[in-house]
């Protein structure tokens, strides 16, 4: 599949995330257990039948590793939901594409590019007047601010984990594990915050199978899929228009209106995200010549 046809697949498919969660209604740490050990049991069979389970002890530890920091993400960014808007949280958690450009130049001294920053810079303030910039004027350092940048630093980390362990793994074999990790850690993290994981409706269970199905199986599969190929700088920022196609899959599905600010908004975002994959000029003179 091309690369970028598949991220926009990834990116459809986990904007319902948000729509599942509403329509739960229960604890989004019980939630996020279940998108994520539903996509695992279902991948898992095809693993064993394909014997895409071999593995050597390092790229274990990276797969591991990237799923219990992406379930950090998962965790920490629903904590901070309880403490602050979800506005200003979805922002502050969208920062990611900033965490990675940084990451990529301190760690690998891999400059970006002026395309890069500039449309990053489009596409956060797109988020800025999707969200309201009410909300940013009034930010306090509290604890739901810290865990929301907490958050935008573990979807960063995770991005970069990813890209760094999947041009030499297969993406079955390294979702396999990273999910077994993930759902360790999420049902470790609902034990201790006695949330529960029992006793839902058929409406919820069903939720749940549409988170893992969609969201988790079939969305992270083509995401993780292009960063095989795509710069995850870029990948990064393209990951911002879930906040977007959210919107709009909730006007559709849970009859939300959407205001002038947030289709102004959208259309920025989706322009930043254009500009991060524009080729710079001596790029395309080099192509042509």
């Amino acid at each position: 599949m091309n690369p970028k046809l598949s991220l926009v697949i990834g990116i459809l498919c986990i904007s319902f995330s948000p729509i599942f969660v509403k329509l739960a209604g229960v604890s989004p740490i019980g939630s996020a257990f279940y998108r994520i050990f539903i996509a695992w049991l279902c991948i898992t069979p095809y693993c064993i039948v394909k014997k895409k389970l071999r593995i050597d002890k390092k790229q274990l530890i990276t797969a591991v590793l990237a799923g219990v920091v992406f379930a950090s993400d998962v965790a920490v960014w629903n904590i901070s939901l309880l403490k602050i808007s979800a506005t200003v949280s979805t922002l502050i958690a969208n920062l990611a594409p900033v965490w990675v450009g940084l990451m990529s130049f301190l760690l690998f001294r891999k400059r970006s590019g002026i395309l890069f920053w500039t449309g990053t810079l489009v596409a956060i303030a797109g988020m800025v007047v999707l969200v309201g910039y009410q909300h940013i004027l009034h930010l306090d350092l509290n604890a739901g601010i810290l865990l929301a940048t907490l958050a935008s630093l573990f979807y960063a980390t995770y991005i970069m984990i990813t890209k760094n362990i999947m041009a030499r793994i297969d993406v079955f074999t390294f979702m396999f594990y990273s999910m077994l990790g993930s759902s360790v850690f999420l049902l470790l993290v609902s034990y201790l915050m006695g949330s529960s994981i029992t006793g839902f409706s058929l409406n919820v269970w069903l939720c749940f199978v549409g988170m893992g199905l969609i969201c988790q199986l079939s969305g992270w599969l083509t995401i993780n899929y292009s960063l095989r190929y795509l710069e995850s700088t870029k990948v990064a920022v393209a990951l911002l228009s879930q906040t977007v196609f959210a919107g709009i899959l909730a006007a559709f599905l849970l009859n939300e209106k959407l205001t002038a600010n947030e289709i102004i908004g959208s259309v920025i975002v989706l322009a930043g995200i254009v500009i991060t994959f524009l080729r710079p000029r001596n790029q395309l003179n080099k192509t042509v010549s």
